[in-house]
Parts: C-alpha cells; sequence; structure tokens
C-alpha cells in the first residue's frame, strides 16, 4: 500500500441544494423508497403510497412525462396535491453541437449556474450516452483536459438521471400511447465516462443508476452501464454489490512511475493495490469482463515494452484492452500515438489472448471526443496572470 496521505483525496460534500421556488422536491432522481417517503410526507395514505410511486413512476421514468396534469389515471385532487408539493425538474440544455459523425454534445446546466457536458454517440448496433457525474474532477490526470477544471461540486441523483432523460427528449425517444413499441433502442447504452470520478459521488451515482435500471421506467439492463473509475479502491467493490454495472478502469501505465504522473490517484492506491482489488471484483467472468483504458502517448506509454508488461499485469483478470487514441485539446501536453505504433501495441495485447478495441476517435471537431469535455463557462474563466500575460506577448 502506498502512502495514504497522498494528497488526491475527496475534498467535497454534496451540498443540499438551494430548494426550488416554494420549496418544491424534485421527484426525478429519487428511488422507490424515497419517493415513497416522500408522497407520504405530502400527504398520501399510507396504504395507497407503493400504487401512487408506481404510478407516477411509469408517468415519469416510461413516458416521459414532466406534468402532472397529464397524468390521467390520477384523480384530478391527487395531480394536484403532487402539483402543490413536487417538482419534475431535469437539467436545461444551453447548447447542443452536432458532429460531422453524428455525435451530439449537450451543454448542461444544473443548480447554481453550473455546467456539465453530456455526449451522446450513435453507432450502427447501439447508441451510448457518456454522462458526467461532478463539475469538473479533483483527479488533474495530465492527460484530460477536464482534470484541468477544479471540480466544484458532485452532481446529484436527480442531475444524474436528467441528464439520460434530456437526451431521450432531444432524440424523441420517449414511447407514445398506443403506438407500436421501438425495437430500436437509441439511448441503448450508459457510460459514467463525462466529468468527474464517479467513486467520489457514489451514493448519488447508486441510486441514479438504480432508477435508469429499474425495468418500469427507463429499463436499462445492468450490463448496458459502465462505470468508469481511475482506481478509487475502497468503493471498487461496492459498485458491483451496489450498482452491479459493468467497470472499466482508467489505466494508462504499466509503472507507477508513469501512472503517478498520468494518474496521480496512483500515488495513494498504486498499481498492485488496484490489480488486487480489481481480482477480487465479483461477477468477474469471460462474460463479464472488466475494461483497461489506455489512452495512447506518443513516447510517454506506447512502447511494445509497456505492451509486454501489461500482458503480464494482466494476468489473473478476465479484461478487454480498450486502446483511446489521445484527443488533443488546446495546451496539451502529449500527442496522440502514430497508428503504426498503436497498431503494433494492440497486436501485443490481442496475441496474449485479449480482446483490443481501438476506439475511434468520436466527435472530435465538436471537442466531444474522450477527455476533451470541459464546461465552457469553466473554460472561458481566465485567471488574471493569463490576462496579463497574454497582454504582454501582445
Amino acid at each position: 500500500m502506498t502512502d495514504a496521505t497522498a494528497p488526491i483525496t475527496q475534498d467535497v460534500l454534496t451540498l443540499p441544494r438551494k430548494l426550488p421556488e416554494g420549496g418544491k422536491l424534485n421527484l426525478v432522481g429519487m428511488t422507490r423508497d424515497q419517493m415513497r417517503a416522500a408522497l407520504i410526507a405530502a400527504g398520501t395514505p399510507e396504504k395507497q403510497a407503493k400504487m401512487r410511486v408506481g404510478q407516477v413512476w411509469q408517468w415519469v421514468y416510461h413516458w416521459g412525462v414532466r406534468d402532472f396534469d397529464r397524468m390521467t389515471n390520477l384523480a384530478k385532487d391527487y395531480r394536484t396535491l403532487l402539483a402543490d408539493n413536487f417538482v419534475l425538474e431535469v437539467p436545461e440544455v444551453v447548447t447542443r453541437l452536432i458532429s460531422e459523425d453524428g455525435t451530439r454534445k449537450y451543454l448542461v446546466r444544473i443548480a447554481g449556474g453550473h455546467e456539465v457536458e453530456v455526449v451522446y454517440i450513435p453507432e450502427t448496433d447501439r447508441g451510448t450516452l457518456c454522462i458526467s457525474s461532478q463539475v469538473g474532477c479533483t483527479l488533474t490526470c495530465s492527460f484530460c483536459h477536464t482534470g484541468t477544471q477544479k471540480l466544484v461540486r458532485n452532481l446529484t441523483a436527480a442531475e444524474i438521471v436528467g441528464q439520460v432523460m434530456l437526451a431521450r427528449d432531444d432524440l424523441n425517444e420517449w414511447p407514445v400511447p398506443g403506438a407500436p413499441k421501438e425495437e430500436v433502442r437509441l439511448v441503448s447504452n450508459i457510460v459514467l465516462m463525462g466529468m468527474g470520478e464517479p467513486l467520489y459521488n457514489f451514493e448519488n451515482v447508486r441510486d441514479a443508476m438504480k432508477v435508469v435500471m429499474d425495468n418500469e421506467g427507463i429499463a436499462l439492463g445492468r450490463r448496458r452501464i459502465t462505470l468508469s473509475t481511475s482506481g478509487v479502491v475502497p468503493e471498487i467493490a461496492r459498485t458491483a454489490t451496489e450498482i452491479g454495472c459493468q467497470l472499466a478502469v482508467s489505466f494508462h501505465a504499466t509503472t507507477d512511475e508513469v501512472r503517478d504522473v498520468l494518474v496521480p490517484i496512483n500515488k495513494r492506491w498504486n498499481i498492485q493495490t488496484l490489480l488486487s482489488a480489481l481480482k477480487e471484483y465479483p461477477n468477474l467472468s469471460n462474460s463479464e469482463r472488466i475494461t483497461f483504458e489506455y489512452v495512447m502517448l506518443d513516447g510517454v506509454n506506447d512502447t511494445k515494452e509497456d505492451a509486454h508488461r501489461l500482458v503480464k499485469l494482466l494476468e489473473g483478470i478476465p479484461a478487454k484492452v480498450n486502446l483511446i487514441p489521445f484527443n488533443e485539446w488546446p495546451g496539451a501536453p502529449y500527442k496522440r500515438s502514430s497508428g503504426n505504433r498503436i497498431h503494433a501495441f494492440a497486436d501485443i495485447i490481442y496475441k496474449a489472448g485479449y480482446a483490443t478495441p481501438i476506439r475511434t476517435p468520436r466527435g472530435e471537431d465538436i471537442m466531444a471526443a474522450c477527455g476533451q469535455l470541459k464546461s465552457a463557462t469553466e473554460r472561458a474563466r481566465k485567471s488574471r496572470a493569463q490576462i496579463e500575460a497574454e497582454t504582454k506577448a501582445g
């Protein structure tokens, strides 16, 4: 175990959000138990509460309805009770950019005026929504644009579920009563790979994913959700037992010396500590492998020696390796490995028996690719020193 005093610690609490006007609670993002308690507190008879949760749940998460008046199987006086006590709110879409390759990037405003980015990636056999769990990030990974933005706060469960709902709004994916059921889902997969470290916001991420996985609502199976962590070792086992989704690890290096720089949380939980936790991960099998994400940085972590070391490190872990050509951003300190170098690296991993897809960069023209996310307001804020330096240079 490495030095536990390394300064890569969770230093933020989810502050209670200021309630909307009139003190009404937002039902979005509540688990069934939380919603039941809220409905009872608002005057729903206890004997009816479970039924009422089921009715509201179906309207909100199956049909995508945000107006209590449209919940026509509820008595008018009960709809009034709901409207007097609750709201159904999702984050506001500030801008939507659509890439040449069909990728959509949403800049989304949440409580307090903060912004996060959400990315939808359409493919022939699936549609993946990349969602954020924090505004900014504590982890300062040196190749990641989000890591250059200081952590502002954790997102609430409502703000996490709301990202899925607003994407379905934009894609017009909510079913229409009486219409034939759509066989193809536009949002078929969710990856917690947007802004932030999900395991530093564990409870809110867990509750949001419970809502998303619920069979009577959005109904995405646990194997269609992948949580990506930089290696917050104490929360890894909880991810399996309390969420049950697929796991991806931002690995990116084969020695502690290099990983300490690329993924500084490695100073707290080093490669061996991380791998030991992954070997114990429940549900692990050849059908439920851990994905090791590995960004290809020219001259940093892309040698044949690195590839052979990676194979050795993966022994005993059902795994696949996702090679990510580095997506450059303004001022980035790294360059993308050459295509030849990436393919040579992939070949070594593949011949050792591991699936090794090379991720096709998507949405680069709208800064929506992996590691490029950073909210526009934070991007626009320059320090006085930066402005002075630019003025002198001019």
